[in-house]
């Protein structure tokens, strides 16, 4: 049996992202757990942000922003940059995380992330409490201690990425399928 809620946004448990943004005059970074794919080509994403959150006007000012995805080892400075504003301190500076420069974007990427996302926004979509940023992937920074060194493949796995679920991080946990599994002839 299942009980009848009334509407809300419980499609858990979501990637906590770390969204650094610069207009040339002022820089900053907020958490951001409401973000997705939304195309694959081209690269597109997404992020909601509330209108009179301080990184919001840099943004749509600039028009570009980097995602960077996170990490358990990040997880308090993730959490401060989401319940601090911008507009009252340094979060670079209070979190301990480190800029570092972007590429294809004149906004800093977190040094710490594993990978880091750059974006220009396409267009904004009011949707009421939040107005969706929808970006096209321009670059990716990878962090090359991800790297596998015989392979050259990317193991994102071993970063120890961070969700957010109802109010609660969360370490990603062990793996239990790959994509087509469930379909995959027996050897």
């Amino acid at each position: 049996m299942k009980q009848s809620w009334k509407p809300g946004t419980l499609v858990y448990p979501a990637p906590a992202v770390l969204v650094s943004c610069s207009d040339g005059r002022r820089d900053n970074l907020f958490t951001v757990a409401w973000t997705g794919t939304i195309c694959t080509n081209p690269a597109m994403l997404s992020i909601s942000v509330r209108p009179e959150r301080f990184s919001y006007d840099i943004i749509r000012s600039s028009m570009q922003f980097t995602l960077n995805l996170t990490t358990a080892a990040m997880a308090r400075a993730t959490d401060l940059c989401g319940v601090r504003s911008g507009r009252d301190c340094d979060k670079w500076q209070l979190s301990g995380l480190h800029r570092y420069p972007g590429v294809a974007v004149s906004c800093p990427a977190v040094e710490e992330s594993p990978l880091s996302i750059e974006c220009r926004v396409k267009s904004i979509l009011p949707l009421g409490s939040h107005d969706m940023f929808i970006a096209e992937v321009v670059n990716v920074l990878a962090d090359e201690r991800y790297l596998d060194p015989e392979s050259g493949r990317f193991e994102l796995r071993q970063a120890g990425l961070m969700s957010y679920s109802h109010g609660a991080y969360y370490m990603q946990g062990e793996q239990i399928g790959t994509f087509g599994f469930s379909v995959k002839k027996k050897k």
